[in-house]
């Protein structure tokens, strides 16, 4: 079995668990707050890439009750709590690899947390590239990763021992250079400290830009 397999078969399976584990998490709250000032249009819509179940969706819906959010979720399970906790949202269950195939363009904000760290350096600079032919003129682009070194990639399994999943650690560097070469702003950058029990803290990167 391949290791995406085995990662959406992980995430679809413990999506009550993570809802359980991050719908209150407020770590990022102040990222997402400035991710809502800097969208000044009324009504914008906004597009989000592997929303889980829904808790930035969530939380971004209650700082900007306008925002149109249609977002998606390859793991069904994760969609379905998603739609739940979010009835006012648009949800779809869809491949975050294979959104150059969408037809409706047009967004005004893509917010993409938590799901590069499933995705390899080419398939970031791909979906980067995505992104900027989804955005309008001026569209903000939020993403985090995982910051370290880009070889340290492997498979973390749970306490229990009993899932797994493959994370991919990022650079800032790489990732810099797709936005600039698909037509973003050098992004401004912020660092959060993620700590995590009986191990050393990992450091999450958020970048968040502006499309040209």
């Amino acid at each position: 079995m391949d290791r995406r397999k085995i990662t959406f078969d992980t995430w679809n399976k413990v999506a009550s668990i993570y809802q359980d584990k991050f719908m209150d998490l407020d770590l990022y709250n102040d990222t997402y707050d400035l991710f809502c000032r800097l969208i000044r249009k009324t009504d914008p819509r906004i597009f989000e890439i592997g929303c889980g179940p829904g808790n930035i969706t969530r939380y971004l819906l209650s700082q900007r009750p306008d925002f149109k959010i249609e977002a998606i979720d390859m793991a069904p399970n994760m969609v379905k709590l998603a739609k739940e906790n979010n009835p006012e949202a648009g949800f779809t269950v869809m491949d975050c690899r294979e959104i150059d195939g969408l037809a409706a363009a047009g967004f005004d904000g893509i917010m993409c947390g938590f799901c590069m760290p499933y995705l390899s350096k080419e398939e970031c600079a791909k979906l980067i590239g995505d992104c900027a032919s989804l955005l309008n003129s001026g569209g903000i682009f939020y993403f985090s990763v995982i910051e370290d070194d880009y070889h340290k990639s492997g498979y973390e399994t749970s306490s229990d021992g009993q899932d797994k999943a493959y994370v991919y650690y990022h650079e800032e560097n790489y990732l810099q250079e797709a936005l600039m070469k698909n037509g973003f702003e050098s992004a401004g950058l912020t660092r959060k400290n993620y700590p995590k029990a009986g191990e050393v803290s990992s450091t999450h990167l958020v970048f968040i830009t502006k499309k040209k």
